[in-house]
């Protein structure tokens, strides 16, 4: 079993195993010893997986309130429906970027032509509190920006890095990109020093500052850091996560992002009412009913 650990100028907090019905998923976030990197406040990784016949991702609808989801594949397609009426098939190297506001109901699925592999993550973005009441949108983005650096193919996903910028609609300062290593080779990423940034590792040999970092893991590397040095194995696939220390506290539940039990608590009854979120008209199947709601723990972040 691995444990947590600290090396110098880096935290290493390996993910959580969990299932998401037949599919299984690594949680990088949030974790008890980190809730946020910046914005950033959830980190699923699914795949890679190869499948037949199975309809492998089947996630039915379900509401969010306070946040934006960053859907991003590594490999295959998903097909996004929600309650505004919103469709939108994303295959890897795409986007799909929900602003839940308010609130609004989704589902992700895998659609019925695909290429039988399932590979990426699931992210959200916590809003901060001159949006997260705001109206909900869904933008689907088939080209970002995409450059090489040393033997580097970077995808922006979000925000800026060298130069780039992702035309993907932010409302707090962030970065996020892919890095894929073409050749075994050693590269120095520079930062925003009022950023904190992490690292997830998809795939590859990979070290940060000479040392060895595991896969499966957040390796999170604070702020006050002009650059990193990143050296890969040919083929290393790498998610770079970043932005400003989110200043408000946040209350997680469930699919919520809120300030307050009592948010929390209005946001699910509506739902369980079909208040607020409308109704997802393209997907197949019964929506997800929320589940009890016990004791929320108080408003954190860190």
């Amino acid at each position: 079993m691995r444990h947590q650990f600290q090396i110098p100028d880096i935290q290493s907090l390996p993910a959580r195993h969990a299932m998401v019905g037949s599919l299984e998923i690594h949680r990088a976030l949030p974790r008890s010893q980190r809730r946020m990197v910046g914005a950033w406040c959830f980190l699923d990784r699914y795949g890679p997986v190869r499948f037949s016949h199975e309809k492998l991702m089947d996630v039915a609808p379900h509401p969010h309130i306070g946040l934006q989801t960053v859907s991003w594949l590594l490999e295959g397609e998903i097909i996004h429906h929600d309650s505004h009426g919103c469709e939108g098939l994303m295959r890897a190297g795409q986007l799909n970027l929900m602003t839940a506001g308010h609130g609004i109901a989704h589902s992700e699925e895998t659609p019925g032509t695909n290429s039988g592999m399932l590979s990426g993550v699931q992210l959200w973005v916590a809003l901060p509190g001159d949006h997260r009441d705001g109206q909900a949108a869904f933008d689907h983005y088939a080209a970002l920006p995409v450059f090489d650096v040393a033997g580097v193919t970077v995808k922006m996903i979000m925000g800026e890095l060298l130069g780039h910028s992702s035309p993907a609609k932010a409302f707090s300062p962030i970065v996020g990109a892919e890095l894929q290593f073409n050749e075994e080779v050693s590269i120095d990423l520079p930062f925003k020093r009022n950023f904190e940034h992490a690292i997830f590792i998809f795939d590859g040999d990979v070290f940060l500052n000479g040392r060895s970092m595991d896969r499966d893991t957040l390796h999170y590397l604070g702020t006050n850091r002009d650059e990193v040095q990143i050296k890969g194995s040919a083929g290393s696939r790498i998610l770079l996560l970043g932005g400003e220390p989110f200043g408000e506290p946040i209350v997680m539940w469930w699919n919520f992002v809120a300030r307050t039990h009592e948010e929390i608590a209005r946001a699910r009854e509506d739902w369980m009412q079909r208040e607020r979120f409308g109704e997802v008209r393209g997907y197949n199947g019964a929506r997800l009913p929320a589940p009890e709601l016990r004791s929320i723990a108080a408003p954190r972040h860190i």
